[in-house]
């Protein structure tokens, strides 16, 4: 049975990051009540932080109703963190009745500030029409100016719109430079598609053991397609000495996500007829202590 490459990684999805902006340790009562007494004397940072507080329970009760509250407050003083936090609430149905244009809206006022995630966001919103007709040329565009600020989502996003000419001129080359950008940030599905891009030889000399390198820093964050990838690699001796037992971990592990289960099963049914039963426990053993790093 021959194996198979899994597909280039295409997703894209919205990027949300709390920011904690005041000196205190985060997280303590006294930190969260300093917060509320500035924030009721009109404070937009404040306000901010309240929200942040009780989004995440920081020195507060979680309450996503009370973070809406104080983000839309900030927001409406011009806090751009705010904004793009309220616009995520409204995306997601966070603490507010779920409304796509009201997340544009907000995502807007924050990316026109400048905010690279907020930027990145309008970007994703623009790519999947959710509260805007869909525009791929307004998504890249969005996108790009989240991505020369360093916003690992938008440079993968910007790397797959060079890949597929999609809002953006085809183009190789660029999309190896975006992926690795973001791939040098840690981020998995750049580190992924940049893995493939050296398997296939796409945008670079072809070179099996750096595809290697690449699909073993996005596996072992838990990125599927580079579990089935590296176990690929195992199997054929691509880049790396060939080891089936550490090619039936792999393919364990990237059997247990749905995107993958396909490939792995008929892979690992493959492999049982090229090993001993001890290589098998041995290896289902490894994969079953297999932990995604930052876990």
């Amino acid at each position: 049975m021959m194996f198979y490459l899994s597909a280039w990684i295409v997703a894209v999805a919205a990027m949300f990051a709390f920011t904690s902006a005041w000196g205190q340790t985060p997280g303590t009562q006294n930190a969260a009540f300093e917060q509320k007494k500035a924030a009721e004397q009109g404070h937009a940072e404040a306000q901010f932080n309240l929200g942040v507080c009780y989004e995440t329970g920081a020195g507060v009760a979680k309450n996503s109703k009370e973070a809406v509250k104080w983000y839309r407050k900030a927001a409406e003083r011009g806090h751009a963190n705010a904004q793009n936090n309220l616009g995520f609430c409204y995306g997601t149905g966070e603490g507010v009745t779920k409304n796509s244009k009201e997340a544009v809206k907000w995502y807007r006022k924050a990316a026109e500030q400048g905010l690279a995630g907020a930027q990145s966001n309008l970007g994703v919103c623009y790519y999947n029409g959710n509260g805007v007709t869909k525009n791929y040329k307004e998504a890249y565009k969005w996108y790009r100016k989240a991505a020369e600020q360093g916003h690992a989502g938008a440079q993968h996003n910007l790397g797959n719109g060079h890949r597929t000419g999609e809002g953006v001129t085809k183009n190789s080359k660029e999309a190896v430079k975006w992926y690795r950008k973001a791939a040098e940030q840690g981020y998995a599905m750049a580190q992924s598609n940049l893995g493939r891009c050296y398997y296939t030889g796409y945008g670079v000399t072809k070179n099996y053991k750096e595809a290697v390198k690449w699909y073993r820093k996005a596996a072992e964050q838990g990125d599927a397609m580079a579990q089935s990838n590296l176990g690929f690699c195992y199997s054929s001796g691509n880049g790396v000495t060939k080891n089936y037992k550490e090619a039936y971990k792999w393919f364990v592990i990237a059997g247990a996500h749905e995107r993958t289960s396909l490939i792995a099963s008929s892979a690992l049914e493959d492999l049982e007829d090229k090993m001993t039963f001890d290589q098998i426990t041995e290896a289902e053993e490894e994969a079953a202590e297999f932990s995604p790093s930052g876990d």
